[in-house]
């Protein structure tokens, strides 16, 4: 670190040797942000991925790099000097790939979905959220890559698709489980969060036992910072309200009253379990709706 110059500058031949510093130095990156990479480092760094160099990286040792990277307090640096080096198409080809797709104007004035992933993951690092919900909304929107050309700039289904890519990249880059299932949930159920005030009871508790989110509390609370981040990482909507998140925490907590062994012993029968406590936890989110 030249902190004089405030520029990040390789120090002698060795760093041709290990291409995890190539990461090293876009992780940097995202720590001190006002930095530049020194221009002979950036020509270094692009020919050791010409070289090959970055191909034989181990997952485990770009995920750990990734990871540490994601935590810092601006993660867009690190993938804008990953972009130009040219290792992120080798690392994380599906992220790559975002730069350059189209998104309709009336919801992502920014337009450019790489752009608008970029603007979610700093403002998932400018509120502190943990490395699950980072990562969750860095892979959000990798279906609207794979956005038929004819289609654009709408993304019809990208949910599903994307949710599919989430898991190829996290098998690929062993990325720890409670990562990766989040990653998976954010990219597949982000569409139908942001639709929640258009739901009626019904959807709306079958849409909460979808996300486990009775059984699993933490989880959809970082289920929706994710989402956060991506209705609020977009061009002057950085502090747009977001209804949706009041709504589904309070029918969480209308749910959670209910006690489902005190429901299921007032049954005849095993069957009638079940459908007996939808229907308990169900008239507690037509009152919440009804506010």
């Amino acid at each position: 670190l030249d902190i004089q110059n405030k520029t990040i500058r390789h120090v002698g031949e060795a760093f041709v040797e290990d291409s995890v510093r190539i990461l090293r130095a876009a992780r940097f990156s995202a720590r001190f942000p006002d930095f530049i990479i020194a221009p002979e480092t950036m020509l270094l760094m692009q020919q050791m991925v010409a070289d090959g160099e970055v191909d034989v990286l181990v997952a485990e040792r770009v995920w750990q790099e990734l990871s540490k990277g994601l935590m810092e307090v601006k993660p867009s640096r690190m993938f804008e000097v990953l972009r130009a080096c040219g290792a992120l198409q080798k690392i994380l080809p599906e992220v790559d790939k975002l730069w350059g797709v189209p998104q309709p104007e009336k919801y992502h004035p920014e337009i450019d979905t790489g752009v608008h992933v970029m603007m979610a993951i700093d403002y998932a690092a400018k509120k502190k959220f943990s490395l699950p919900v980072r990562l969750a909304t860095l892979l959000h929107d990798l279906g609207k890559v794979t956005t038929a050309k004819e289609l654009l700039p709408r993304h019809v289904g990208h949910d599903v698709r994307g949710a599919k890519l989430v898991k190829e990249v996290s098998k690929r880059l062993r990325i720890p489980n409670d990562c990766a299932q989040l990653a998976y949930m954010v990219a597949k159920f982000h569409i139908k969060e942001h639709q929640v005030m258009q739901m009626n009871p019904s959807t709306l508790l079958t849409f909460l036992i979808e996300l486990d989110a009775i059984r699993q509390p933490g989880r959809f609370e970082s289920f929706l910072q994710a989402c956060e981040s991506d209705a609020r990482g977009r061009l002057e909507l950085e502090s747009i309200a977001i209804p949706q998140a009041a709504l589904m925490r309070k029918a969480l907590k209308a749910v959670n009253i209910i006690n489902a062994g005190e429901v299921a012993k007032q049954q005849n029968s095993a069957k009638q379990i079940k459908q007996a406590i939808f229907e308990a936890r169900l008239v507690a989110v037509k009152a919440v709706l009804q506010q």
